[in-house]
């Protein structure tokens, strides 16, 4: 079965979430007297809000404009053909100066975009840049965007009830008010933690399906080793944190590493040679 370990995760971690907004759920319903169908169809709203939103905004940060055809035909025409393979439609292809090389996607099957550096384009070779976009073309088929902005839903919708369960059962003061954005900070970066988990193994699996659909994981080895040597001029990027959990790279070290949603690039290289 493909991706086995993938869908095991995703049902420990979709079950995990799912207790906790059915928790959040259950407290609205008692504290405010909203009916489930309400409670269901304004968590739909928030999350739809937030996916289209979060899409523009991840776009515009990056000042992202179309990869012109004419000028970077070979780009269009791989992309094309690994589209075809891979079994869903050649998304919208973009370009942007990040300062650092770096790509992302956002979207869905069916209305994917793929939004590719200035710099990734200049200091990689064409196999190296193809590998890039493979793993991009993945995220897309895979569904992990969607899936990102439903776990940053969750968490959001957690977070907001918590705060409001802060100010509603305490004296409504000052303090109430602090200790509700701490609760409310707490909350969201707990439910985050199983959101991150999942997004780090997804990068692996992303990895393995490009080098499946070129052919071999060694071009995109070489591209994530350039890649990673290019963001050492961290001050020098473009990419905000929110656009960065997007992106082939955002690796964090230490601590961090547990609000990482990408896994070490040793590691991901280390696979893909292997």
């Amino acid at each position: 079965m493909r991706h086995l370990g993938l869908k095991a995760r995703m049902a420990i971690v979709g079950s995990i979430l799912f207790a906790f907004y059915a928790v959040a759920a259950v407290v609205v319903m008692g504290v405010f007297g909203f009916p489930l169908w309400l409670v269901l169809l304004g968590s739909v709203a928030f999350v739809g809000v937030q996916y289209k939103v979060g899409k523009w905004m991840a776009l515009r940060t990056v000042g992202a404009e179309d990869l012109p055809e004419d000028r970077y035909p070979e780009i269009h025409r791989r992309v094309e053909s690994l589209s075809r393979s891979m079994g869903i439609e050649k998304p919208r292809l973009m370009i942007a100066r990040m300062g650092v090389p770096n790509a992302f996607a956002v979207g869905r099957k069916g209305a994917g975009t793929v939004v590719v550096s200035q710099e990734l384009l200049s200091q990689l070779g064409p196999d190296e840049v193809e590998g890039v976009l493979a793993h991009e073309l993945a995220h897309i088929r895979n569904r992990d965007v969607v899936m990102m902005v439903l776990g940053q839903g969750v968490a959001s919708i957690v977070a907001i009830v918590a705060q409001w369960a802060v100010l509603l059962t305490g004296d409504n003061d000052i303090a109430d008010f602090f200790l509700a954005i701490v609760v409310g900070q707490i909350t969201q970066m707990l439910v985050m933690l199983f959101v991150f988990a999942i997004s780090r193994y997804r990068e692996y699996v992303a990895d393995s399906d490009a080098a499946e659909a070129i052919g071999g994981g060694e071009p995109l080895a070489r591209a994530l080793e350039k890649i990673d040597r290019g963001n050492q001029r961290r001050n020098e990027s473009a990419v905000d944190e929110q656009v960065n959990a997007l992106c082939i790279f955002g690796e964090e070290r230490g601590l961090a590493r547990l609000f990482a949603t990408h896994p070490p690039i040793e590691k991901r290289v280390e696979r893909l040679r292997n």
